[in-house]
């Protein structure tokens, strides 16, 4: 048995939640993935999963033994890319993830340049609305626009974003501009699927934060769909500031309701807290930070 390849295929399963979605996430037969694991609770006499359910359940055991080996593992990641020179010079892939349209907007022509700059450096962008788990995922960078968490990650903030309501003025010239919440029922509506609450909204009253229901028309899944379908007359959308900043500057949105805005959300670049921060890490913060405030503040 290789000890190390079972333990490798034992974490995958815990952090990717089964066998089956560790082979994927592996390129490894499922089979193959299952065997390891056994020899692994074979070696140790003792058992690390529990599969009496359809979802895996680590045992009292199990959880020691996996926390153990995450350690070892990231040890063991972490004195491979020194032995290769990763905290020597800025090499490798940089792995960044971001909301699809401030990837397209703000965040491709930041990297287009420092790909210039750094020739040993590759850059994969994964743009997607959702969250990204760093750590399960081996992203170095990740751009969150949201209230953080604690947590044992590190954050650099770059900017403050506001939430916005808009909507075309053809749109507006036909059923009227609201000047209230309250009056948003009586108003077409384009929704997101993935929002906490889809039927309402969030607005800043007496300096509290009240949802107001919402009349939904038009739901879409992701923010250029909502963004386009405003522009296009269906009805009021909710966006963040940037996504429509070009659309408000030639004229085909204009944004509403800004007295009852609620706080703006803080831009943060995130990434794991390491004893060294690889040299392709901190190349790109100190080449991006200052590019995107300088983009975000235009």
């Amino acid at each position: 048995m290789d000890r190390f390849e079972s333990m490798s295929a034992f974490v995958a399963v815990v952090e990717a939640g089964g066998f089956s979605a560790a082979a994927r996430k592996l390129g490894m037969p499922l089979a193959t993935v299952s065997r390891k694991v056994s020899e692994l609770e074979d070696f140790l006499k003792a058992s690390l999963i529990s599969r009496s359910t359809r979802k895996i359940a680590l045992t009292q055991s199990g959880q020691s033994f996996y926390e153990s080996c995450r350690r070892l593992l990231d040890d063991l990641g972490e004195a491979e890319r020194t032995a290769s020179g990763e905290y020597q010079a800025p090499r490798g892939e940089l792995i960044v993830t971001a909301p699809i349209v401030f990837g397209r907007l703000h965040l491709v022509p930041v990297v287009v340049e420092f790909l210039k700059v750094y020739p040993d450096v590759d850059v994969r962008l994964l743009l997607d609305d959702q969250i990204v788990n760093l750590v399960e995922e081996q992203v170095d960078l990740a751009v969150r626009i949201s209230e953080l968490p604690d947590s044992s990650m590190v954050a650099t903030r770059i900017a403050t974003i506001r939430p916005v309501i808009c909507a075309s003025p053809a749109y507006l010239a036909a059923h009227g501009t609201p000047r209230h919440p309250d009056e948003l029922p009586g108003h077409d509506c384009i929704l997101r699927t993935k929002l906490a609450t889809p039927d309402a909204w969030p607005f800043q009253i007496a300096g509290a934060i009240k949802l107001f229901p919402v009349r939904r028309r038009l739901v879409a899944t992701t923010a250029e769909a909502s963004i386009e379908a405003a522009m296009a007359g269906a009805g009021l959308a909710k966006v963040l500031c940037y996504q429509i900043a070009e659309a408000e500057r030639q004229g085909r949105l204009v944004s509403i309701l800004r007295d009852f805005e609620p706080e703006p959300l803080p831009l943060s670049l995130v990434y794991a807290r390491s004893r060294l921060v690889p040299l392709k890490l901190r190349a790109f913060l100190d080449f991006a930070v200052p590019r995107l405030k300088q983009r975000l503040q235009q």
